[in-house]
């Protein structure tokens, strides 16, 4: 350090010797470095009060050579600049020099711009060396603070990690100045405690010790600090009474002194504490306190950014999850709508919460007013065992039972049964929320919890999931029962069995058109008559739902009641038509049909058809040749004469009649090409097995229709077919 003025005010004694009248007259009132060096040898002459305080530890020795007073001179250099100077007669000078002074134990760096001149005696000779310095290591250390500082300022602007930044700050200043251990804290979120910033001089137990410290007026020079939002300056740790709970770790620690200062925000708020510590008490002076208001500043504005940026980070995380949850919501939804079914609904929305909002989870829902179980998943099947088993029911049907009750959501832990569920699969806790719509709640989607806790955030989802999939599952179920219904009344206008028919078997199939969800106007029927005698039809009535069933209802029961009292199939026709056109008051109603009786002969089937505007009814031979009966007729209903005439066919052993609707022959492609009359001929010809029966027929007509039609079914489809045996 530089010798304070009112010191170089005396003269020392060395100045008495030769030239120092002069010497002393020039600088013993400067503070400056200056010596002068004699002969080859460089013998101190004589030096100013500054070299011997900065050089020479304040040893006044004169008259012995510079190199034995101050060694480290020679390892550094200096001795042979000198020489050089000796011998040369020429000037050197050097800006910022740097120089490592004292011994180990007070080893310092100090910074001189420093002159070496020539002394020349009265003829021109050299015979000595004058050095001239001034110190610049407060200088130098500015500079070298500025450059710190810009460097974390960059820092700082490019976004570098807050721990990189203060720790890169602190070695700095430990750096600059080695007897200083720099220790910044962090305000915790809670804004009661201080977290561990950096400290990277300081041992890691004393670290870890005040890692989390309460904010508090006593709580040391950083909580006391923060507390009082205030500098607080502890000059001794041994005898302060704000160090009375830490004093023995700071002992350990080799800490004696520690002067804190908070950091604010820009707006005014306490962000933590920058400390600066000392091994041996000390008081700060003008310089150590604008250095760490330098730095706290620095140490805002890190925090600052940090805390913007990891605001703007979290915004992103808080959108991107909130698009992705409404992503999983509306997929869920779309998934769970497209079940067309009520049960499938229920099951599809179980399977999508895993794993995505829980790793197991159960439905149940009200039917009959009982609580049944309806659906479960689970990641492995074994867990979907365990998770169906009457284990569940003892640990969380209470809950359910509750949240059906009061229609809103419960949450909680699970039951420690020890052969309960949570015992199994280590269940911990659970959230249950009502299915509900129409303001009645129909059902409940409980979600369990295995490794992690379900949050705010799964209970969201699982309600919105919940409100959605309830809605979906309303539909469905209206959806169901109204395809069961349909179902129910399509099954009461066909046949409930085929009858058995001597010397022939019968097959035949009915396909709804779309869902099934109203009752279609195909239909067949095979009765018996008088005389060992059978009738058989197939028909096809315009429309669909419940004027569909209506008309149906009269065709089948006209012909049934007519076919036991006329012994003539046009007279049966005749009939039906009648029926129907009474009925049709303002409202078209028509039919196609194909109506026959088959008798026994002692050879083969006869029958007697009548075709009024169906598809053609088709023969297949026992050689596999295929004919279609074209008999002219009108459709039924439009006309009070339907001009109907009787065409006989006659079927030996192994030919069949084979009687569809217009649903299989107008069934289209993916290109929308109809499937026509000639490849259902070619389907029935197609066939190599010799003698095949009714169901053999059927079967290749269907897988034909569905091979050709891709499974697309716009229309309903009816088949009927009778081989003679």
């Amino acid at each position: 350090m530089p010798a304070q003025p009112d010191r170089l005010a005396t003269a020392h004694p060395m100045f008495l010797h030769g030239r120092s009248e002069e010497y002393t007259d020039l600088f013993g009132q400067a503070p400056v470095v200056f010596a002068a060096l004699s002969g080859p040898e460089h013998v101190l002459e004589a030096a100013s009060p500054a070299f011997f305080d900065v050089f020479a530890a304040g040893r006044t020795t004169t008259g012995i050579p510079v190199g034995e007073l101050v060694p480290e001179l020679a390892r550094q250099g200096v001795l042979d600049r000198i020489d050089e100077v000796y011998r040369t007669g020429a000037v050197y000078r050097n800006r910022g020099g740097h120089f490592v002074l004292g011994g180990r134990r007070a080893r310092r760096e100090e910074f001189f711009d420093i002159t070496y001149e020539p002394r020349r005696d009265a003829v021109g000779r050299v015979d000595g060396v004058t050095m001239i310095a001034v110190e610049t290591t407060a200088y130098h250390h500015a500079q070298l603070l500025a450059a710190e500082q810009r460097v974390l300022l960059e820092q700082i602007a490019r976004d570098a990690p807050l721990g990189e930044i203060l720790t890169g700050m602190a070695r700095a200043i430990e750096e600059l100045s080695p007897d200083m251990i720099v220790s910044v804290l962090l305000l915790d979120p809670d804004g009661r405690h201080l977290r561990h910033g950096t400290a990277p001089r300081l041992p890691d137990f004393y670290n870890e010790a005040i890692d989390g410290i309460a904010i508090g007026d006593g709580v040391g020079s950083c909580g006391t600090a923060a507390y009082r939002q205030a500098p607080v300056i502890v000059s001794d740790i041994a005898t302060d009474p704000l160090w009375e709970g830490y004093r023995d770790l700071a002992k350990r620690a080799g800490v004696a002194a520690c002067w804190s200062t908070p950091i604010r925000g820009s707006d005014g708020r306490v962000l933590g504490t920058f400390a600066i510590y000392h091994r041996a008490p000390r008081a700060p002076d003008d310089q150590d306190l604008a250095l760490s208001a330098a730095f706290t500043r620095i140490a805002a504005l890190a925090i600052e950014r940090h805390r913007a940026v990891e605001a703007g980070h979290a915004a992103q995380e808080r959108e991107k999850a909130a698009r992705e949850d409404l992503a999983f919501v509306l997929e869920a939804s779309t998934a769970i709508a497209r079940q067309p079914h009520y049960v499938d609904c229920l099951e599809r929305m179980a399977r999508l919460t895993v794993p995505a909002l829980a790793p197991l989870c159960a439905v149940h829902v009200i039917e009959r007013d009982r609580i049944r179980r309806i659906a479960v998943a689970a990641a492995t099947r074994a867990e979907e065992g365990l998770l169906a088993s009457p284990e569940l029911s003892i640990e969380i049907d209470d809950v359910v039972a509750r949240v059906l009750a009061s229609g809103t959501p419960r949450t909680g832990r699970v039951g420690s049964c020890p052969d309960g569920l949570s015992a199994h699969l280590g269940v911990s806790g659970y959230v249950c929320v009502p299915l509900a719509t129409h303001g009645r709640t129909f059902g409940a989607l409980t979600l369990l919890a295995t490794d992690r806790p379900l949050d705010g955030h799964v209970v969201a989802l699982a309600e919105e999931l919940a409100r959605r999939a309830a809605s979906s599952a309303d539909n469905a179920r209206q959806f169901t029962d109204r395809a069961r219904l349909a179902r129910d009344l399509q099954a009461g206008l066909l046949p409930p069995e085929l009858p058995e028919v001597p010397g022939a078997t019968l097959a035949a199939s009915y396909h709804p058109a779309g869902e099934g969800l109203d009752v279609g106007g195909d239909f067949y029927d095979v009765f018996p008559l008088s005389d060992d005698r059978w009738a058989l039809m197939i028909g096809d009535v315009c429309g669909r739902g419940a004027r569909a069933a209506t008309t149906t209802g009269i065709v089948r029961h006209s012909a049934r009641a007519a076919a036991r009292l006329l012994d003539d199939p046009a007279a049966v026709v005749t009939t039906i038509n009648a029926a129907l056109t009474d009925q049709a008051v303002g409202e078209e109603c028509f039919v196609s049909l194909v109506y026959g009786e088959l008798r026994h002969t002692a050879s083969h089937l006869a029958l007697n058809l009548i075709r009024a505007g169906h598809v053609p009814p088709l023969v297949r031979r026992a050689d596999g040749t295929v004919e279609e009966i074209a008999q002219p007729g009108l459709l039924l209903g439009i006309g009070p004469d339907p001009d109907s005439s009787p065409c006989g066919v006659d079927l030996y052993p192994a030919d069949s009649l084979i009687l569809v609707t217009d649903g299989i022959t107008e069934a289209r492609s993916t290109s929308g090409e109809l499937f026509g009359e000639e490849r259902l001929a070619d389907a029935l010809g197609a066939l190599r097995t010799s003698s095949p029966t009714a169901g053999v027929l059927l079967e290749s007509i269907s897988t034909a229709v569905a091979a050709f039609a891709a499974d697309a079914t716009h229309d309903d489809q009816a088949v009927l077919v009778l081989t003679a045996t």
